[in-house]
């Protein structure tokens, strides 16, 4: 269906703009007159010359996503249909990506699919947890409560990815800047002074001999050095996308002496935040759980939680099966002992996950603290080695001088 761009002003004065599907011209105009609107202009859409390019499209974000949950959410409360919603909220989506899917998302809805349905068509952009909650919400007649719990947990789950994400970037930014400096200092600088030494027509000592050779090596392997790394980097690459690699890759991040203990504690806030959002919302647990494990990004965890699954089908509680594995700590797995007693399970898992939240905040500063002077140590040491290395038949030849 065509599709015409459109500025109007409203009785008050106020200028907008938009875009809206119509077969012709003079359908489009009709519509936008029944919205009491003063057409200044109206004429089709220029055809984007990239629009059949995936890869150049702009990606729906996480940002996009939440705004438009709370936005979708604050107009089912105000009982507005959600036809005439989604509508509205595909007219004012400035990413033209998401602006598409929720044109198409309203044509089904239009043609008597359920909200939940139409998503699940586009489960890059609304995963299982996003779309089970939508059902819920459906059947339960308490879809914008839902949706505002759902955009609450986007943003408290991207709040703790890019935590993880800053711990993570931090060091390895600066080991790779130090690894850039030094690959320089070899391959330029060493070279102006081995011409210098070789003037001396002495022996260097060893430290500056041993500088020396491995500034000759970078300097005439240097491409087979990048080739070598980049084939390394595939072939982990390639290994961790197999089911063998993949479990033997999450169990190692686990047990990492200082990371370990981070992800184990970012693995314990997904999954209460996350379960704990679900049987709020009145998804059954046995349906909660396999989405939690799916969604859970260790295939150690998603396996351990299959296992509990398992379990509570077979009539056990959650806290018996958690109990048998050192993931989860004893105090996790006794307040969810007490929630399932209580029958407070919700809002047991959602103090936990805050708890959890606060406890990765508190281990990303430590382990930022920590690193800080290691890597300066290092950063310092492998730089300020290669000078000392360097100078050092400068300061024989002068101590020879001065003797």
């Amino acid at each position: 269906m065509p599709v015409y761009v459109w500025v109007a002003e409203t009785k008050r004065g106020r200028k907008l703009k938009g875009e809206i599907d119509a077969a012709n011209e003079v359908i489009a105009l009709n519509q936008l007159k029944k919205r009491n609107f003063s057409i200044r202009k109206l004429k089709p859409k220029p055809k984007d010359l990239f629009e059949n390019i995936s890869f150049l499209k702009p990606k729906v974000t996480k940002k996009d996503l939440v705004v438009f949950t709370r936005q979708f959410s604050t107009m089912i409360d105000a009982g507005l249909p959600l036809v005439q919603g989604l509508t509205i909220l595909a007219e004012q989506s400035e990413n033209p990506t998401f602006k598409s899917i929720l044109k198409e998302i309203t044509k089904d809805v239009e043609g008597g699919s359920t909200l939940a349905e139409a998503m699940k068509k586009h489960g890059k952009i609304f995963d299982d947890l996003f779309v089970n909650l939508v059902a819920a919400g459906e059947v339960g007649g308490i879809l914008d409560t839902i949706l505002r719990r759902l955009a609450t947990f986007i943003e408290k789950a991207e709040k703790l990815k890019s935590r993880i994400k800053g711990a993570m970037t931090y060091p390895a930014v600066v080991v790779a800047i130090a690894v850039l400096v030094v690959a320089v200092i070899l391959i330029f600088v060493i070279p102006v002074f081995e011409d210098m030494f070789r003037s001396f027509g002495s022996a260097l000592p060893g430290p500056t001999q041993l500088v020396v050779n491995l500034s000759r090596f970078m300097k005439g392997n240097f491409h087979w050095v990048i080739l070598i790394l980049g084939a390394l980097t595939y072939a982990f690459k390639r290994y961790r996308g197999t089911q063998k690699g993949r479990r033997q890759t999450d169990a190692l991040f686990l047990k990492l002496p200082i990371f370990g203990d981070l992800l184990k504690k970012t693995a314990v806030a997904r999954f209460t935040r996350t379960l704990g959002t679900m049987i709020s919302s009145g998804v059954p647990i046995l349906d909660a759980l396999d989405i939690v494990a799916k969604t859970s990004g260790n295939v150690i965890i998603e396996e351990i939680l299959y296992e509990v699954r398992g379990s509570i089908a077979e009539g056990q509680t959650i806290a018996e099966p958690l109990s048998e594995n050192d993931i989860f700590p004893g105090m996790v797995i006794q307040m969810i002992a007490v929630g399932e007693a209580t029958g407070a399970l919700d809002s047991m898992l959602e103090k936990i996950a805050d708890f959890y939240d606060d406890e990765v905040d508190a281990a990303v500063a430590a382990l930022t603290s920590m690193l800080e002077p290691l890597l300066m140590l290092f950063l310092g040491g492998s730089i300020g080695g290669l000078v000392i290395a360097m100078y050092l038949p400068i300061f024989g030849m002068a101590a020879a001088m001065g003797g």
